[in-house]
């Protein structure tokens, strides 16, 4: 089994690089485990202090679901994935059930930070963007899929996102064995990162 990490700031193009890695692969051969959904349960907290979280805060996580599910996957037993809702902020009761796979990909922002996560990866990947890039995807997918308006998404910018990249997601980098500039319009490094996997397939 191949555990592969693919971590890198918000509205970097991870989800790109990780679809264009799937279109690629036979199908049935990957999962996907993805750190959006092991955010913490917040449904005993009222609306107004949810709509507040900060989940670009490594607290926001519960790491040691994600770990444990991912040591659960290597061992080749099954999962009941978390489903998370950023619309509500809260987990859902229903489960996704995961078996375990030739490839595992671990996404997320903040993939790289925890340590006991970085033991259980084969490969650790950072897809790096500008800034001004990571923002215009920020907005864009903002609006569109978590309903929040223009002003809301810049303050919560300006307050979290940029703060918690530059002290928590950026520094992940340097842990990182292969960084994919250019997010999901790097073609040569996508193309660098599935031949790795197609051959580990081919070896197994």
């Amino acid at each position: 089994m191949l555990v592969i990490g693919i971590a890198g700031g918000t509205g970097s193009g991870k989800t790109t690089v990780v679809r264009k890695i799937l279109e690629r692969l036979p199908q049935g051969e990957v999962v996907i485990l993805p750190q959006d959904s092991y955010y913490k349960d917040s449904s005993h907290l009222p609306l107004e202090e949810r709509l507040e979280i900060n989940f670009d805060h490594p607290e926001s996580l519960e790491w040691d679901l994600l770990i444990k599910h991912l040591k659960e996957l290597k061992k080749g037993h099954d999962i009941n994935q978390p489903i998370y809702s950023y619309l509500t902020c809260t987990r859902a009761s229903e489960t996704i059930p995961v078996k375990p796979t030739d490839v595992i990909i671990v996404e997320g922002i903040l993939i790289l930070y925890n340590a006991e996560l970085r033991k259980l990866l084969d490969l650790k990947v950072f897809v790096d963007a500008d800034a001004d890039d990571r923002l215009i995807r920020v907005i864009n997918r903002d609006i569109v899929e978590r309903g929040r308006s223009v002003n809301k998404v810049m303050e919560r910018y300006e307050l979290t996102v940029k703060p918690m990249h530059l002290q928590f997601i950026e520094p992940s980098k340097r842990f990182a064995d292969l960084i994919i500039p250019q997010g999901g319009n790097n073609h040569i490094a996508i193309d660098i990162l599935t031949k790795y996997i197609e051959n580990n397939l081919n070896n197994k």
